[in-house]
């Protein structure tokens, strides 16, 4: 179990950065926990939206959409498949399109992007590891890794932030702003020092703050996913009554459907963990 979050404030709001189960228990503990903090002393109505996910009670798969990755070696269902909704607890946005920067992508030994040397690569391993790595491989996997994906330079590392960092709103590395407005919804992810993983999503983010965000909460490496407003999205499931889906943060441009239904761009679903080697399932 994570710590609770340091709350910023001094007066800090009922609940604030402690953790809640969602979704059913997986060998007596909760694969998933969810929480909320408000990230900025000098914003006091900004939340940050913040998902953690124990490494050894779920496992993670990378999904294409439709156009995103462009060249998808299996391109799938575009969706969570029928078949895998029974063991569904989340899933959540992946990072920039292919073009923003040559972010690429795998999946069970299948290139859909080569990767690149020096990009931050989430990858999910066989063995039902995940981690953040600065990928040095060539552009595919290898036989261990069940997925990969890119999204530009870390904005973690070590605990310390990249000091690459700017808060350009048209920077090519770290994302175009809609409007030119630098302060956007940004999403990221980070790993914590037992290897767990992070995903937190908010509102008026610069990289910089996203960063300090990630590192706040206790991520050792970190990486920014995809932002603003339209592409957010961290969707959370129960079973009481069938599958029923909950977007965590405020998102009136996305449906709490998204991802049960063909989508075009990628994702990621969390799923209960199951025995044996962590394969993409796209049936």
């Amino acid at each position: 179990m994570p710590l609770p979050i340091r709350p910023v404030f001094p007066n800090p709001l009922p609940g604030e950065g402690v953790w809640k189960p969602t979704g059913p228990p997986v060998n007596g503990g909760p694969p998933v926990l969810v929480t909320t903090y408000r990230p900025e002393l000098g914003s006091p109505d900004t939340t940050a939206y913040v998902a953690w996910f124990d490494h050894t009670r779920t496992e993670l798969a990378y999904y294409p959409g439709g156009s995103e990755p462009p060249s998808a070696a299996v391109r799938g269902p575009t969706m969570v498949p029928q078949s895998q909704r029974y063991r569904l607890l989340a899933t959540f946005n992946a990072g920039f399109t292919y073009t923003s920067g040559n972010d690429g992508s795998t999946d069970n030994g299948q290139v859909n992007e080569p990767l690149s040397d020096g990009n931050a690569t989430l990858v999910g391993y066989r063995d039902g590891r995940v981690d953040i790595v600065k990928w040095s491989g060539g552009p595919n996997a290898g036989p261990d890794v069940a997925w990969t994906r890119q999204s530009q330079a870390p904005i973690v590392w070590n605990r310390q932030l990249n000091p690459d960092l700017n808060d350009d709103p048209n920077s090519p590395q770290w994302g175009l702003t809609l409007g030119g407005v630098g302060d956007v919804w940004r999403t990221g992810v980070g790993i914590d020092r037992r290897g767990n993983l992070f995903f937190v999503v908010a509102d008026n983010q610069t990289v910089t703050t996203l960063a300090k965000l990630l590192k706040h909460i206790g991520a050792v490496r970190a990486m920014e996913f995809d932002i603003n407003a339209d592409w957010h999205t961290l969707i959370t499931y129960s079973h009481h009554h069938g599958l029923d889906p909950r977007m965590v943060e405020p998102q009136p441009n996305r449906s709490d459907t998204r991802y049960l239904e063909p989508d075009n761009r990628d994702f990621f679903a969390v799923y209960t963990r199951l025995s044996g080697p962590v394969t993409v399932p796209f049936k």
